[in-house]
This record gives C-alpha cells, structure tokens and sequence, in this order.
C-alpha cells in the first residue's frame, strides 16, 4: 500500500491531476473537479419555480411538463471549461459527474418524479464518428445512476447533419433543427413520460424540435433537464 501511495505521489509531481474546472492542482482526495470548485458552481434555483427562464423558452411553442437547467453557463467560466473537456478532451468522466449532479439536482427538487425513461439530444452518425460519443449520452448515464431510469437508446434520431448552432440567431436556430429530428422507435416512447437530457440549453431551439417529435406520439410527455443554461 505504502508503495502504491509513492507511486502516486510520483505520479502527481511528474503528471499532475488538474480540475477540469479551474485548472489548479487536484488534492490527493480530490477528483475530476476539486472541492472548492464543487461548493462554488453557479448553481440555479430553476428547480424551484415551475415558470424559470428555462421553461419560458417553451412557452406557447411546446407543451413540456417542466423544464430546468442546473448550473449557469458564461463564456470563459468553469462550466464551460467542464463541457469542453467533456465534448473536445474525451474526458467522458466530467459528463458522467455532472450527469451525477444533475440527477441529485432533479431529485433534490423532487422534479419529474413520474418520469418513466430518459432520452437525449442524440448527434448524426458522421458527428458521432468523430467524436466517438454523444456527450449527452454520457451526461444521461450519470443521471441514470442517480434517478435509476432506462435509457431509450436510439428512439430519438438525427436524420441530417446539420451545421453549427453557434453564433446563429434564434430563428436560424430553429430553422436550422427544425426537422433534422425523427422518433425510429415509436413503440418505445407511446404512453411514456420521457425525461430528454441536454447539456446546454440556450435559445431552447435543438430542444424543442426533439420534443416536438417525442410529444407527436401518442400520450407522450416529455420533461426537459439540462446541466447548463446559456442566458443571452
């Protein structure tokens, strides 16, 4: 044991472990994010009051049973850095954590309690190529952890690739996702309430042409959570 310990110490001096977050040394006890950057995310209070600026984004377009989003999301912030790393630097384990923090956050709020089965924004298959994963697939793994819902692989599916939503207006937002999604199992999502996960949420647009597909089934309902929210 002792020699594992200088190993790790070692390991630590030539290879230090740094917070996906601030980028400072971890502590030996710390992982993926240290401590003070735990305690000190810029966390919402959406899942308080069922009319947060989250839901708003739906009002009179979609009708969703509720919808959240956990941290606030700022340029040059920890968030951003956290998704960065998540969705650039393969580091699928900042996604499983904050898909961690995210069920907690849902169940901490008693949010979606009758909420059968979890599904995602999913990518097109040549994005997904590239990157090799769906970071909201891994976002939706940690929350599956906490909330222990299934998760419906594939029900939900991009048909088209589309370009960047970065930097476009709302309405080229839309228009640009508006029909690129389509539910290929429809067997899986009738007469279910369906928790969609996203990993930022900005002008809402990718989120609600999902749901429009998801809700288009019959007796479907669908509830919207996402681990950050973009103001603008």
């Amino acid at each position: 044991m002792k020699t594992w310990r200088v190993l790790r110490d070692v390991g630590d001096l030539l290879f230090p472990r740094i917070c996906v977050a601030c980028h400072m040394p971890l502590l030996q006890h710390e992982q993926i994010i240290c401590l003070k950057c735990r305690v000190t995310l810029p966390r919402t209070d959406f899942g308080a009051w069922p009319d947060n600026p989250v839901a708003k984004k739906f009002w009179g377009k979609i009708p969703v049973e509720g919808a959240v989003a956990m941290l606030h999301f700022h340029k040059g912030s920890k968030v951003q850095s956290m998704m960065h790393a998540l969705k650039y630097r393969n580091r699928k384990d900042v996604g499983v954590l904050l898909g961690n923090f995210l069920g907690n956050y849902i169940r901490q709020h008693q949010l979606f309690t009758r909420a059968d089965c979890i599904s995602t924004v999913p990518l097109h298959a040549d994005k997904l190529a590239i990157r090799g994963y769906n970071q909201c697939d891994v976002i939706a793994e940690g929350v599956q952890q906490i909330l222990q819902l299934p998760i419906l692989n594939h029900a939900l599916v991009r048909k088209q690739f589309t370009s960047t939503q970065t930097k476009k207006s709302r309405l080229e937002r839309w228009e640009n996702v508006r029909e690129v999604f389509e539910v290929s199992e429809p067997d899986l999502v009738i007469h279910k309430h369906i928790l969609l996960i996203d990993d930022v949420i900005t002008t809402g647009s990718t989120l609600e042409a999902c749901a429009m597909q998801l809700i288009a089934q019959p007796h479907t309902k669908v509830s919207i959570a996402a681990v950050a929210y973009a103001e603008q």
